[in-house]
Formats: C-alpha cells, structure tokens, sequence
C-alpha cells in the first residue's frame, strides 16, 4: 500500500492547517468564548462553521451531492488529524462526534428519502444528533447482550422503554439513534430506530458531570416511558441493531484516532516550544539528553499510531471492515495520546499544569480515550480470539 496522498488530498490538508491556525487556535485564548463546559460557545462555533463553509471545508466525510467533499476514509485520516490540532477544530468542519458517526452510518442505510428527512439537516450543521445505546443499572455497555431498554410493536408502532445513559451530546440533539431490545434471541435480538427530540414519551433525566471537558451536548442519562416510533423510523430490517452498531461504530471508532493524534501533535508543539526557549543550568531545555529522549519516544508513538490509522483506513476504502487493523489503532493511539500530554505536561512544568496553555484540558479529555468506543480491554480480547482462530495467519500481508 502507499502512504502518499494524492495531490488534491494534500492541498485539501494545508488548507485546513490554515484555517486551524488563523480561525480556531485564537479563539483558545479568549475564555469569554468558553461555556461552563469548558467548550466553545454556540455562537463561537455557528461563525466558525460559516467561514469553514465559505472555504469549501465541510463535511470531509460526506458525499458530494449532499454538500460534503466525500475524501474517502484515507482522505479523512489526514484532514481529520489537522482538523484536532485545535480540539474546537472538528466541530467547525462537521467532522466532530457523535455527529460524524451518526452521518457516516446513515449516509450508508437510508433511502434517498429517508436521508433527505434524517440526514441532510445534521449535514447541513441546522441540527445535532446522538446515538443512544449505552445503559444503567446492568445494561449494556461493552456487551450489546445486555440490553434492556424494549422496544414492543402495536400495530405499526414500536413503544420504547428503559434507560440510556452517557450518551454523548444528547443535550440540545434533534435526532437520535436508538438501539433497544425487540426479542431473546442472542444474535438478532436488538433493533435500531430513528426518533426526533420533540417527540413524546422521553426526557433527558440529566447531563452527567465528567473529570473532562465536554462535547457540546454533555453525556446525559435518557429515560424512555412510552416513546412512540413509527415502524418507517426502523433502521434495516427487525433485529438488525447490532448490524447498525458494527456498521456505525466500526469507522466512528477510526475517526476517533485520527482527531487525536492531531492533539497529540499538538502537545508536541506546545512542549517543543516550551522547551526551545526554556533555559535551565546554562542551556534550553531541548538540549538535555532526557528532554530529547522524552520528546523523541512521543514522537515515535505517534508516527507508528498514524501509520496503524492510515493502514486501516486505508483497508476500509478497499472494502475491508479492518476490525484487527481498527482494534490495533485504537488501542494504540488511546495510549498515546494520554502518554503525549503527560509528556507535554512534564516538559511545561508548572506552565503545563496550569490553565495558560491547553494540555491540562487535553490530559483530563485523553482519560476517556481508553474507554469510548470499546474499551482497550475488550479491543485486546477481539485480538487475542483472531490471534487464536487464525493463527500464524493474522499476521498477514495485502496481496
């Protein structure tokens, strides 16, 4: 495979750098521009999007005749990454989450009709959207299984009950994807379905406080008591939920590495120039032999988690669902990124501990990246079964 990318990728890429550096790192300096959670404020992030819009910088990921620039997951893999040198970079070119799983999911299940009522507005930036399968109280997380949240059929309608909780951006979300329960049987037994927010029958019980700063919308726990969905609001076929998860989270999880190596890059930067220019017993920091070996072995993590990320991206573009590949990713770049900003932090000293520079806010946000999405540990228990089932075979070349 070839790592190079093509001539239109690449200016693509030097445009968002750009665009990064003029438009969204100064807004990191102005806490007026910050809501209570530590995130952009709307109003901050609608202009933002206008001038992404205006540079032709939306929807990287989304096909051209909806409005995106539909760069393949190659392409993503590199605009990504320099959209999340900033970590307010994604939202403005709509390539944040849950948004962007949520549209990659359903760009590839709707009917044209479908996409036209349930799509084109998150496309568009006019709405949210969250994806709920996550549960209290013994339900779901890791294991879909466990789901209890039921969804039983009257007629033409399916009436929801249960819990959701931590999920992401479900403040503010005008549609939402909704995994519930529809029969016993262990493979088929979930059902996917779309719900708009002002329907009745649900509520947000309350968004959830994190050691991090948020995504716009918080982590909110969902409480269901006779939502009514309308069976032309299923997705797929009857017991095809998980299907929709595999489908959904499979390059949600991919997108996830790519933005955060652009903010491991970025802790790069802010310890680079910090220790540049720092002095310490006669010469910069940068000179010391330790400094160098600490700056050094961030920079190899992150080369090898850019090259495990194109590498699947790459195997996704060619039809492969690349499940080992995005496993191997996203447990290695997980690790990384907290690795780089513990790094950063270190080098800044008590600069790097403070609130003057953004590595405290990117050290609290890298805790969660060996969680979402699956955690590490059951990325490594996907591994070992393939390692097992395979054999010497798993480790193998594209021929």
């Amino acid at each position: 495979m070839d790592f190079s990318l093509p001539q239109n990728i690449e200016k693509l890429r030097l445009k968002v750098r750009d665009f990064v550096a003029k438009e969204v790192m100064p807004l990191e300096q102005n806490k007026s521009n910050f809501d209570e959670h530590e995130n952009l404020n709307e109003d901050v992030v609608a202009a933002l999007r206008v001038k992404a819009k205006a540079a032709g910088l939306w929807g990287f990921q989304v096909p051209k005749e909806y409005g995106g620039l539909d760069v393949g997951v190659v392409g993503m893999a590199a605009l990504y990454e320099e959209a999340a040198r900033s970590p307010f970079g994604p939202v403005a070119f709509n390539c944040a989450p849950p948004d962007d799983g949520n549209m990659i999911v359903l760009n590839k299940i709707l009917s044209e009709e479908q996409k036209a009522r349930w799509l084109q507005p998150i496309i568009d930036g006019k709405v949210r959207s969250a994806f709920a399968m996550t549960e209290p109280d013994g339900g779901c997380g890791s294991d879909p299984s466990l789901t209890y949240t039921s969804a039983t059929r009257e007629g033409d309608n399916w009436i929801i009950r249960g819990r959701k909780w931590f999920i992401t951006g479900a403040e503010g979300a005008q549609i939402f994807i909704l995994v519930a329960k529809t029969s016993d049987d262990p493979r088929k037994g979930l059902t996917a379905f779309l719900f708009d927010a002002d329907q009745p029958g649900w509520e947000v019980v309350r968004r959830i406080g994190i050691m991090g700063p948020e995504e716009h919308g918080g982590h909110c726990e969902l409480k269901f008591d006779g939502l009514v969905i309308p069976d032309s609001q299923r997705l797929l076929n009857i017991g095809d939920g998980l299907k929709v998860t595999q489908i959904r989270l499979g390059t949600a999880r991919l997108t996830h590495c790519m933005r955060w190596l652009g903010l491991a890059k970025r802790c790069m930067e802010e310890a680079a120039g910090y220790v540049e220019k720092r002095m310490s017993f006669g010469t910069t920091l940068s000179e010391h032999e330790g400094v160098q070996w600490m700056l050094g072995d961030v920079a190899k993590d992150i080369q090898i988690g850019r090259l495990l990320t194109m590498q699947a991206a790459w195997k996704l573009d060619q039809g492969d669902f690349a499940r080992t590949d995005i496993s191997i990713a996203k447990i290695h770049v997980a690790d990384t990124l907290h690795k780089a900003a513990d790094t950063a932090i270190q080098l800044c000293g008590a600069r790097g501990y403070s609130k003057d520079t953004l590595l405290e806010w990117i050290y609290r946000y890298a805790r969660q990246a060996r969680l979402v999405d699956g955690a590490s540990e059951i990325h490594k228990m996907v591994l070992s079964r393939a390692y097992l089932k395979e054999k010497a075979d798993f480790f193998h070349w594209g021929v």
